[in-house]
């Protein structure tokens, strides 16, 4: 958790008062046992029963005030945990935020969720009981150990020779789960994504009938992280037993050797009362000090985790430059290649073209031709692995990232809405976009179905827009880039769900009512691209022709094939 203890810098306030009341409450417990041989030795043993009343009502003031003390160590130490919590889980979010896709890509999704969620509240738990226990055992223990040290040094001898072995246990127990812990983490992130994946893909599961299949690898999984939980929380049980034995044996030795010293006056009935208690405090103090090391133990495996994704820092690297849209060179690409983190082959190889502001980019080519991977470096989602891509005459790689997504409109391939409103989502590029320009962008995009809808632009979207069809979200989606009216829109094969009639009449309204803007669309369909100003045609990553739709049919066969087979 060291890596992590700058977010408790501004509670320490909290992290001084928490133990230091927990330590009051030690005091306070510490005293009793002297209290009670007080009364052992001069009120029962003299038949005082004033004395007795007098030490019982002390007792009870002990106890109050102990009481008092707990509860605002509590309190201190919820407020400092829930805070940190907090605190931590804002700071890993904003961190993803600023990861590039290809840190994304190599995290995974899952383990991020699992890592922002159970990963923190773990590291929050060790906190919490951090402050309640770490200063109250160890100074009960020791303030036992004084104490029975100036009862009797030579009983004392028994615990200090048991304290060898309490360390042996200790460290027995911690040196092999400590590693366990770590790799049940791993195996809940494995579920997270099992998980996340059945329900993403539910209706293809139920298409294909493999939800027996499915709860079957669920279940494996499942009993994978049994296993591997059973194995950790056997030798963790040990911890609790073994303790406790050793420790009552210890209490055993010391009852037998300070009856002897009873006998021989040595010691007074009070003082042995007084030693067993301490020697019961000792005990109950190294159960709670052994559990408390288990929860350090595990938050510590967490927040190595959580720190793994703070301190993993972004391959990108933001400009500073504003981009200037009235340039007239929009993109260019100049030898790109890219390939993808851990993959050996590249997804784009030699990619060289150039198109002017307004005018408009086809790209077409089959699945896994590197269509999309090409889209996704005009906005910087990843930065190519060789050559130079330039958005209005200049590096991509000198922008702010900000204004660099500010000029550019992106609709990806799989619609993507959020829990909220319509006019919410359509507000996602400029939050000050008008009622009037919504429409505006709803009208271009042909999305009038939410005129008909009985709220209109405040109908609630359910999570992923799920209470929509597939052509209506596309069509927001389009909207949504378009209500910010950025100077190079990126359609990348974001008309697949709609019909042929729709397809032409938004990209008609596209033309027309968008003239200025630069587009770049992925599509399928050559006749979606028939009017572009340039059309790339990729296959296998490599452009293998480039040009208008009438030179492409006459110079290159893999175009002319996809025409073809369409028409037909």
């Amino acid at each position: 958790m060291q890596k992590l203890l700058r977010f408790l810098k501004p509670y320490r306030l909290e992290l001084t008062l928490g133990p230091f009341f927990k330590l009051m409450e030690a005091v306070f417990e510490l005293i009793v046992p002297v209290v009670m041989a007080r009364i052992i030795d001069n009120g029962i043993g003299r038949g005082d029963a004033g004395y007795i009343g007098r030490m019982c009502a002390l007792i009870v003031v002990l106890g109050i005030c102990g009481l008092g003390f707990a509860l605002t160590c509590q309190y201190f130490a919820a407020r400092c945990a829930f805070r940190y919590g907090r605190d931590l889980r804002n700071a890993v979010f904003h961190h993803i935020g600023t990861l590039s896709c290809t840190e994304i890509d190599s995290l995974g999704t899952s383990t991020l969720i699992n890592r922002i969620t159970n990963d923190v509240t773990a590291s929050q738990q060790g906190v919490n009981m951090f402050i309640r226990l770490a200063s109250r055992a160890p100074f009960l223990v020791l303030g036992a150990i004084v104490m029975t040290l100036l009862l009797d040094w030579q009983l004392s001898l028994i615990f200090l020779a048991i304290a060898p072995v309490l360390g042996f246990i200790l460290w027995f127990v911690t040196s092999r789960t400590v590693p366990m812990y770590g790799r049940n983490q791993k195996k809940l992130d494995a579920i997270a994504r099992r998980t996340g994946e059945n329900l993403d893909g539910m209706r293809v599961i139920r298409a294909f009938s493999r939800q027996k299949q499915e709860a079957q690898h669920f279940a494996e999984e499942c009993d994978d992280l049994e296993r591997s939980m059973l194995s950790a929380g056997r030798i963790a049980s040990l911890l609790n037993p073994m303790t406790f034995l050793v420790m009552n044996l210890g209490v055993v030795a010391v009852l037998w050797c300070g009856g002897i010293h009873v006998d021989t006056g040595r010691l007074s009935q009070g003082d042995l009362t007084a030693f067993a208690n301490y020697m019961n405090q000792i005990l109950l103090a190294g159960v709670q000090l052994a559990n408390l090391i288990q929860i350090l133990n595990k938050a510590q495996a967490s927040s190595l985790r959580v720190a793994q994704v703070l301190e993993t820092p972004s391959s990108m690297q933001d400009g500073s430059e504003m981009p200037d849209v009235t340039a007239q060179e929009a993109i260019a690409f100049e030898h790109v290649s890219f390939a993808y983190a851990g993959s050996g082959d590249a997804a784009l190889r030699d990619i060289s073209f150039t198109l002017q502001r307004g005018q408009t980019l086809g790209i077409i080519g089959g699945t896994g031709s590197g269509k999309s991977t090409l889209a996704g470096l005009i906005g910087r989602s990843y930065d190519a692995t060789e050559g130079t891509v330039r958005v209005f005459g200049r590096d991509v790689k000198c922008y702010r990232e900000k204004a660099l997504h500010r000029v550019i409109g992106t609709v990806p391939q799989k619609a993507v809405l959020f829990t909220g409103t319509i006019a919410e989502n359509l507000r996602w590029a400029d939050p000050a976009v008008t009622q009037s320009d919504m429409q505006k962008a709803m009208r271009i995009a042909q999305a009038g179905f939410v005129i008909d809808l009985q709220y209109g632009l405040d109908t609630h979207l359910v999570q992923g827009g799920r209470n929509l069809s597939g052509g209506q979200k596309q069509r927001l989606t389009i909207a949504r880039a378009l209500a910010g009216k950025p100077a190079i829109l990126i359609l990348d094969d974001s008309m697949s769900a709609l019909d042929y009639a729709t397809d032409a009449a938004l990209r008609e309204a596209l033309a027309e009512e968008c003239a200025g803007m630069t587009k770049v669309i992925i599509s399928q369909r050559a006749t979606s691209l028939k009017s572009a100003d340039l059309i790339l045609v990729l296959e296998d990553g490599a452009c293998v022709g480039q040009g208008r739709h009438d030179d492409l049919l006459e110079t290159c066969e893999v175009y002319r094939e996809i025409y073809e087979s369409q028409m037909q």
